[in-house]
């Protein structure tokens, strides 16, 4: 053979080996295993995704890089990832397509970034997506188009962001829905609507935000609810019919440090909870009353039935104040209008003298 072919030959013969294999070479800052199915860029100081990724890789982890965005076209041709792990990078921007060859992924973790919104387009393709991981980002809002293609998702973590107001459908196309982690967020009320199609939801965490209201029907859709966080909020009050809609088999409660008002209204609502069979208040020892006064800094539990007793006491005792009142008043009533009569019967014996 010419020397000239031999070069050419030389030349071109990796190319044609790697798709002869599938395009199984690893990228060069990375590790592979598994006959290239595992790729690990961990750590690697990447600013981009890196481009020669082996089309027949299941997992892809660039955790603790540098990526700043994901653009368009970042995974083409990644057909068989079902796991992409890209937490702690400082990732603020998704561009709108840039997930959409992901058709069979199944895991996917962007938590520990700086992610502010997510693209409409978000799940479009995420179509077998089952656990999404989003928590510790910046996101403020989530809108009802971001999650609507991502019908088999079960576990959802969107803690430590700063949701403060969500749309009422944001997850109204997640029926399948096991696991949902809003702790850390800067809700304010759990609104009716919002969990209407999540029948099946077994965890709620809603821990450590600002909510100071359940609404009425929130809970109802839950017929699966195993757990439900409400620690760290702004609770003073809970109606215990809000909590009766839970028709479940068994709820366990988390509902300590909220700034509870200890009056009797509270210690007949959680007394009706204890009493039902199916929900059981985790952290009932752990509850501190805020206020009133007299009652701040002492448990629920330690008061035992106290709150409707002094209630009971100062109901009766203002009522009798104001029925010895209503006496005294109607006595002295009595006395000065008999105090008239002697005066003016002795007037009139003066006349008649």
């Amino acid at each position: 053979m010419p020397a000239g072919g031999s070069a050419m030959l030389a030349a071109v013969m990796p190319l044609l080996l790697s798709t002869a294999l599938g395009f199984k070479l690893c990228p060069a800052s990375c590790l592979c295993y598994e006959s290239s199915d595992l790729v690990d860029c961990r750590s690697r100081g990447l600013l981009r995704v890196p481009p020669s990724v082996p089309h027949g890789a299941w997992l892809l982890d660039l955790r603790g890089n540098k990526l700043t965005e994901v653009p368009a076209g970042s995974f083409l041709g990644l057909w068989s990832l079902k796991i992409l792990m890209m937490s702690n990078n400082s990732i603020h921007t998704l561009q709108p397509q840039s997930l959409s060859s992901l058709q069979f992924l199944e895991k996917l973790d962007l938590s520990f970034n700086r992610l502010r919104w997510l693209p409409k387009d978000f799940s479009q393709s995420l179509t077998s997506l089952q656990e999404l991981r989003l928590n510790h980002n910046l996101l403020q809002h989530l809108d009802s188009a971001s999650l609507g293609h991502s019908e088999n998702l079960k576990k959802l973590d969107l803690s430590y962001n700063r949701i403060q107001v969500m749309d009422v459908k944001a997850f109204n196309s997640l029926s399948r829905l096991s696991v949902l982690n809003l702790e850390g967020n800067r809700l304010n009320a759990l609104e009716n609507g919002l969990l209407s199609r999540q029948q099946g939801l077994e965890v709620l965490l809603l821990g450590h935000n600002n909510i100071s209201a359940i609404e009425s029907e929130a809970l109802a859709p839950l017929r699966g609810l195993t757990l439900l966080g409400l620690q760290g909020n702004q609770l003073q009050h809970i109606r215990f019919k809000t909590l009766l809609k839970l028709q479940t088999t068994n709820t366990h409660l988390q509902m300590s440090s909220n700034p509870w008002i200890c009056d009797c209204e509270m210690e007949r609502v959680f007394g009706k909870i204890q009493r039902v069979r199916y929900l059981h208040v985790e952290d009932y020892k752990e509850i501190i009353c805020h206020a009133p006064p007299q009652q701040a800094g002492a448990s629920l539990a330690s008061l035992d039935s106290q709150l409707c007793v002094a209630e009971t006491a100062s109901v009766l005792i203002i009522t009798i104040t104001v029925m010895l009142a209503v006496i005294g008043a109607l006595v002295k009533a009595e006395c000065n209008q008999k105090n008239k009569q002697s005066a003016s019967d002795a007037e009139a014996q003066k006349q008649e003298q």
